[in-house]
């Protein structure tokens, strides 16, 4: 996993190459001019997702993917995230390959996606999005990056 500022994207040259492109495309977009949707940059192998929802009290049910790592990057509201290793989870509560997701419970620790700051999520990263900051549900916006691990 990686959390950290878009102000420190050079620092990941080398990481992934699809990685770092969908990091330069969080940094250089303008979202105010899109509609929720998926948007492919590269087919299946380099999409996001825009989305629209209320943050929640809880996710007790953190998921993985195996096929992509998620790129976490909230454009409003303010949510936290829960995170683990997959090692870590103790038990698998719904798998549903078909869209590659699998749900878990297990331990995780919490991290505020807010202002530029995102999170990297690779297929051994559990992890419980959208989770209310202090008890306070609010309108977000996210865009979700899915990068196709090769």
């Amino acid at each position: 996993m990686i959390y950290d500022s878009l102000k420190h994207l050079d620092a990941y040259k080398g990481v992934h190459p699809g990685v770092m492109r969908g990091l330069e495309f969080l940094r250089d977009t303008d979202f105010s001019t899109m509609e929720d949707g998926r948007y492919e940059l590269d087919g299946d192998n380099l999409f996001i997702l825009l989305q629209s929802y209320e943050n929640k009290l809880e996710n007790d049910t953190p998921e993985a993917h195996r096929k992509y790592i998620d790129i976490q990057y909230l454009i409003s509201g303010s949510e936290k995230i829960g995170v683990g290793p997959l090692e870590e989870m103790t038990a698998e509560v719904e798998a549903r390959p078909e869209g590659d997701i699998w749900f878990y419970h297990g331990p995780l620790s919490e991290i505020l996606l807010s202002g530029d700051k995102f999170a990297a999520l690779w297929p051994g990263d559990a992890h419980a999005p959208g989770i209310a900051v202090d008890g306070k549900i609010v309108p977000c916006r996210k865009c979700v990056v899915k990068v196709k691990v090769q």
